[in-house]
């Protein structure tokens, strides 16, 4: 049996065992990724079952198949700036530097959705129903995190964009 067999079989079986995926790297580092490995981004999206297959379309059209990582939070910039769910903040931030470190991110894409349902819940209001309005709210919260990302990660470049249901993305400058 040949090394990298023998590590799959080791990380599969920490895994299966009751371990974690984060913990069987530590302890089979060749399983996973090495550090030297790099990524061309960080993917902030929102966690809508209907836009997961239309986001991947478009990191990969954009030619970032598997070159990015991607954090996930019930409205994306929102999620990431909500004070309703603090540790929400505290999760997005966690996950830049980890990226940051470890993959030598190079900017962080931030991608907001029309029709959002945390947007919904966390703001108390439908905006969907005027799409001007829609976009001044997405724009107001991706600007400010934007804002936030380049005061603390000065190096990398942030990308604020909107996905309509249908797939199509618009730049939020």
């Amino acid at each position: 049996m040949n090394l990298q067999a023998h590590d799959r079989r080791q990380f599969l079986k920490a895994l299966t065992v009751g371990g974690s995926a984060v913990g069987a790297l530590l302890l089979f580092p060749s399983a996973g990724l090495r550090a030297a490995d790099e990524a061309e981004a960080l993917l902030l999206s929102c966690m809508d079952y209907r836009l997961t297959d239309q986001t991947t379309r478009y990191m990969d059209k954009r030619g970032l198949k598997n070159k990015y990582d991607h954090i996930i939070l019930a409205g994306a910039a929102l999620g990431a700036l909500t004070e309703k769910f603090p540790a929400w903040n505290q999760t997005f931030w966690d996950h830049v530097g980890v990226a940051s470190d470890l993959h030598k991110i190079r900017k962080i894409i931030v991608l907001d959705h029309r029709d959002c349902g945390a947007y919904k819940v966390l703001l108390g209001e439908d905006f969907a129903k005027d799409p001007a309005k829609e976009t001044a709210i997405h724009a107001r919260h991706l600007k400010r995190l934007g804002k936030m990302i380049q005061e603390k990660y000065p190096p990398l470049g942030v990308e604020l964009l909107l996905m309509a249901l249908n797939g199509k993305v618009q730049t939020i400058s």
